[in-house]
C-alpha cells in the first residue's frame, strides 16, 4: 500500500480501511498514545510498537493479527478495564439486558453504564476479547456531576484516553478539561474551577461526542434523529430554517448571507423577525446553561440589513405554462404563491379585503408589525411574478369551480378571519364588538368607537392584542377576563408581561355569563367563576360555581373567544369536505378531495401562527408542484456555502454571558400611538447575542470512530442460498447499514428467502446460529431499543409488547 511520508502506521492503516483497534486515537485528534491497544508487528524488529506513534516508512512490513499482537492487546485491555466496570460484558446473558435486574448479583455500581450497547469500549473489547484473569473492576467512589447544564461527569468511568482535552483544547481551543489532581487521584476535569462554567466550557459537548465510555454522557436527549436532537433548534423550526447557520453569520458580520440563509426557506424573514413565537428558543440548548439566545430578534436584525445580495443568486425561472391560482394573501397564500412562482408557474393571489397580508395585515396590530416591514416583503413577493388581485371575493366575485376550471391547480389558504360568536344574553348591545372585527377595523383605519371602561373576554394572544389595541384607540382602563388561571393561559408569556406593564388589569378564572345594558347599549358584564377549562380527557370543557359571580362596569365589551373560517366559499363543492369547521386535507400532500384543490394553514388548522402557515405554504407549494408534473423541489441555494470552523476559542465567563435585551419603546410613548413596541438590536447587541451560540451543530461535523468491523453479508440470492438449515436469528439492515426488521425463525435459509422474496429496502444481513432463536430475538429486540429508543421499521407492530 501507498502512504504520504510521516504517516503513522495507524493512520495509514485507516485510510485503506484497515482495522487496528485503539481506544485514545480519533481521527479528528492528535495523537496520545496513552492506550497501548493499537500495538502492531513490524518486520525486522522485536518490540511490537504503537501504531500511531510509529511513522511509516518505504518497504515496512506491518502484521496487526498475530498472536504475539492479540495477546498484548489483551494484556493492555485488561489494564485499562481493572479500572472500568466489565462485568456486563463478559455475563453470558449480557445480549438484550436492561441491567435493571442481574441475575450474577452484580453491585449497580460495578455494572456497565447507560452506553451498554452502544459503546465504543465494549465494542473494541469484543473485538480483542476479554482476558479471564482481567481483575475485577472495585468501584472507587470517585464524583458523579449530574448537576451541569447539558452533560454529566462520571470520574469512575473514565479511563483517561484524553479525547475530551484533547478536542477541548486542539480542535476548539477553549481549554476548558485537563489532567488535573483531586488530592493524590490524577483525574480528568475541568481546569479553571470546581465545575465547567468556572473554566469557561463554550458547552459545545465535542467531549461528550469523542468519549469512548459513559464517562462524558449527554443529559435528557429524546431518542430519534441525531441532527434533530443535538440541534433542536433548526428542528423545532417548522419551516425549517437553518437557524445555526444564519445565527453563525450574524456573529461573524455576514448579515446578507445570514439574510440570505432565512429566505432559502421562507419569504417573510423580517415578519417573522417581529412576529414569530419562536419555538426554536424553547428547545435552544443555552437555555440550559442560563438563558437562550435571542434568535427572532437576531432574525429581524438580518432582515434589516438586507443588501439584497440574495437577489443576484436567484437562478433564472423557465415558464411551465401551468396557471396557479391562490386564494387569500396571508402567510401560508402568500409563502405558497412565491415558491411555486419560483418554479415557473404562473400564480395569482385572490384577495377578498381591499389589501393583501390577511392576518398579517388586519390581525396583527402596528405595534408589532409596522405595514411598511409587510408591504416592503410583499413587494418582493410580487417582483418574482406572482400577481395580486384584491377585493375579489369567492362566491362573490367568482365560484370555486369556476375558479378550477381556469387554472391547473388551486390553493386555498383563506385563514380563519371570523370572530368565534358566543351566543349570551345581551350580546346584541351597542358597545359590544368582536376580537378579529375589533383589530381587523383599527388596521383599516375604519376607526371603531370604544369606550373609556373597555372589557377583554378571552386568555389567547388575540385577545392580549384587543386589549392594548383598545387602550390605543381611546380607551381610559382596560380589564381582561378569561376562563384560564395565570398558569394556563394561552397567550404568550411575553405578550402577558406587555398587557400587565401597561396597565391592563388581568381577571383569571371567570367566564362570561350575560352583559348588561341601559337603553340598548352596554354598561357592564356578569362573570361566573370557572374551576376548570378541561375535563379529565384534557378536551375544552368549561365548568362553571354558578354561586359565585362578579360584575365589571363597561362601556365597551370586546369577545375574543377564539376565531373561524368563512366555509361559504365552499358552497357548490361537494367534493371538498369540511372537518370540524375546517377544510379537510391529506396530512401529507395538503390535497382536498376535489382533483387540483388544495388547501392549508389556519383554514385546515386553526389556530395556527404565521411561521406554521409558512410552513404550511411550503408543503402547499411542493405538492401543487408535483400535481402539475414538476419534482416537488423548491430548494434554492441563496447563501454561500462554507464548512463553519470548528474553533472557538476561550471566552472569559462565557457559561454567565446574559441574553441581550430588547429595547423597547418608553411606556408612556406606546399607548398614545401604534408604534412599535420592540426597536431592534443595534449592531453591536446582535453580534454580542450571535456569539453566545453553543455552536451545537459543530458536533455534526466530528468523525464516527473508526468501530471494530461489521459482521454482514450482501442480502442476494447467492448468500442468502449458502444459509444453513438450522434455527437462528437474523437482522436485515438497509442501505445506510441501519436495521429494519429482526426475527428468529426455525429455519434460517427458508426465514431468509421469504425475506428476500418481500422485503425490497433490505441490502445486507447479519445471522446467528441458535436453537433459543425466540429469545435471542427478543434480545436483539432489547438491544436495538435501547439504542434508539424504538422499534426496528419493520417490526413496528411489536411496539406495545416492548
Amino acid at each position: 500500500m501507498r502512504a504520504k511520508d510521516g504517516t503513522s502506521v495507524l493512520d495509514a492503516a485507516r485510510a485503506a480501511n484497515i482495522y487496528i483497534p485503539t481506544l485514545c486515537s480519533h481521527l479528528d485528534l492528535p495523537s496520545a498514545g496513552v492506550c497501548e491497544l493499537c500495538v502492531v508487528e513490524i518486520g525486522g524488529t522485536k518490540d511490537l510498537p504503537a501504531a500511531c506513534e510509529t511513522p511509516i516508512r518505504e518497504g515496512m512490513v506491518v502484521q496487526t493479527g498475530t498472536a504475539n499482537v492479540q495477546a498484548l492487546r489483551r494484556d493492555n485491555l485488561a489494564k485499562i478495564l481493572a479500572t472500568h466496570p466489565h462485568a456486563c460484558l463478559i455475563c453470558a446473558q449480557r445480549q438484550g439486558c436492561s441491567r435493571t435486574q442481574c441475575s450474577s448479583n452484580v453491585a449497580v455500581p460495578e455494572r456497565c453504564c447507560d452506553k451498554f450497547g452502544r459503546c465504543e469500549v465494549q465494542k473494541v473489547s469484543e473485538y480483542i476479547r476479554i482476558k479471564q484473569d482481567t481483575p475485577r473492576f472495585i468501584f472507587p467512589g470517585l464524583p458523579i456531576i449530574t448537576d451541569e447544564p447539558l452533560f454529566t461527569r462520571n470520574y469512575n468511568l473514565c479511563i483517561g484516553c484524553t479525547r475530551c482535552v484533547r478536542v477541548c483544547r486542539d480542535v476548539r481551543g477553549v481549554g476548558a478539561v485537563g489532567v488535573v489532581y483531586r488530592g493524590e487521584e490524577r483525574i480528568v476535569g475541568p481546569i479553571g474551577g470546581p465545575g465547567m462554567r468556572e473554566s469557561d466550557c463554550r458547552f459545545c459537548t465535542a467531549c461528550v461526542e469523542v468519549c469512548p465510555t459513559g464517562a462524558l454522557l449527554d443529559k435528557d436527549l429524546k431518542a430519534g434523529d441525531r441532527e434533530a436532537v443535538l440541534v433542536p433548534c433548526k428542528s423545532a423550526c417548522p419551516a425549517g430554517i437553518e437557524v445555526p447557520r444564519y445565527v453563525g453569520q450574524i456573529s461573524s458580520g455576514k448579515y446578507s448571507e445570514a439574510v440570505a440563509t432565512i429566505r432559502e426557506k421562507v419569504p417573510f424573514p423580517a415578519v417573522l423577525g417581529h412576529v414569530c413565537f419562536h419555538p426554536c428558543e424553547t428547545e435552544c440548548r443555552r437555555r440550559a446553561v442560563n438563558e437562550p439566545i435571542a434568535i427572532c430578534s437576531l432574525k429581524r436584525f438580518a432582515a434589516e440589513h438586507d443588501d439584497g445580495v440574495w437577489k443576484t443568486r436567484l437562478k433564472p425561472v423557465t415558464p411551465t405554462g401551468k396557471r396557479v391560482a391562490v386564494v387569500g394573501s396571508g402567510p401560508a397564500g402568500l409563502t405558497a404563491a412565491y415558491f411555486l412562482a419560483r418554479k415557473g408557474h404562473a400564480v395569482t393571489v385572490l384577495e377578498a379585503l381591499p389589501e393583501p397580508g390577511g392576518m398579517l395585515r388586519t390581525g396583527v396590530p402596528a405595534y408589532r408589525l409596522p405595514i411598511e416591514v409587510l408591504k416592503q416583503e410583499i413587494d418582493e413577493i410580487v417582483a418574482q411574478g406572482v400577481e395580486i388581485k384584491t377585493n375579489v371575493a369567492i362566491g362573490r366575485d367568482v365560484a370555486l369551480h369556476d375558479l378550477r376550471e381556469r387554472h391547473d391547480a388551486v390553493f386555498l389558504a383563506v385563514g380563519a378571519q371570523l370572530s368565534r360568536r358566543l351566543n349570551i344574553d345581551g350580546s346584541q348591545l351597542d358597545g359590544v364588538l368582536w376580537g378579529l372585527d375589533f383589530l381587523r377595523d383599527v388596521r383599516l383605519r375604519r376607526n371603531p368607537e370604544v369606550g373609556p371602561r373597555t372589557v377583554v373576554i378571552g386568555g389567547g394572544n388575540v385577545a392580549i392584542d384587543v386589549a392594548l389595541t383598545a387602550l390605543r384607540a381611546g380607551a381610559w382602563q382596560v380589564q381582561l377576563a378569561c376562563l384560564e388561571s395565570r398558569a394556563e393561559m394561552p397567550a404568550f408569556e411575553w405578550e402577558i408581561q406587555e398587557a400587565i406593564e401597561e396597565g391592563v388589569v388581568l381577571n383569571f378564572s371567570w367566564g362570561p355569563k350575560r352583559v348588561f345594558g341601559d337603553g340598548g347599549k352596554v354598561n357592564g358584564i356578569e362573570l361566573v367563576r370557572c374551576t376548570a377549562v378541561f375535563d379529565a380527557d384534557r378536551r375544552f370543557n368549561p365548568t362553571f360555581d354558578e354561586s359565585v359571580t362578579t360584575v365589571l362596569a363597561a362601556d365597551t365589551i370586546i369577545l375574543a373567544i377564539g376565531q373561524a373560517t368563512d366555509l361559504s366559499l365552499l358552497e357548490g363543492n361537494s367534493r371538498v369536505e369540511t372537518v370540524r369547521g375546517s377544510i379537510g386535507v391529506d396530512a401529507t400532500t395538503l390535497a382536498t378531495g376535489a382533483p387540483g384543490i388544495f388547501a392549508g394553514g389556519e383554514a385546515v388548522r386553526s389556530p395556527s401562527t404565521v411561521v406554521e402557515s409558512i410552513a404550511a405554504g411550503r408543503k402547499a407549494a411542493m405538492s401543487i408542484d408535483l400535481y402539475l408534473g414538476g419534482d416537488g423541489n423548491i430548494e434554492e441555494k441563496l447563501a454561500q456555502s462554507s464548512k463553519p470552523n470548528p474553533y472557538l476559542g476561550k471566552v472569559e465567563g462565557f457559561a454567565y454571558l446574559p441574553r441581550a435585551t430588547m429595547p423597547t419603546l418608553p411606556l408612556d410613548e406606546r399607548v398614545n400611538s401604534f408604534a412599535r413596541i420592540d426597536l431592534g438590536f443595534d449592531e453591536a447587541a446582535a453580534v454580542t447575542e450571535a456569539k453566545r451560540c453553543l455552536r451545537c451543530g459543530l458536533r455534526l461535523q466530528i468523525s464516527p470512530p473508526f468501530l471494530p468491523p461489521e459482521e454482514w453479508l450482501e442480502f442476494d440470492a447467492k448468500n442468502v442460498a449458502s444459509m444453513p438449515d438450522v434455527e437462528g436469528a437474523y437482522e436485515l439492515l438497509d442501505a445506510d447499514k441501519m436495521v429494519i426488521y429482526i426475527a428468529g425463525t426455525i429455519n434460517l435459509r427458508q426465514g431468509m428467502e421469504e425475506q428476500l422474496q418481500s422485503n425490497a429496502k433490505a441490502r445486507y444481513f447479519r445471522y446467528e446460529k441458535d436453537p433459543m432463536y425466540t429469545k435471542r430475538e427478543s434480545e436483539l429486540l432489547q438491544r436495538f431499543l435501547q439504542e434508539h429508543g424504538r422499534m426496528p421499521e419493520g417490526n413496528d407492530e411489536l411496539d406495545d409488547l416492548f
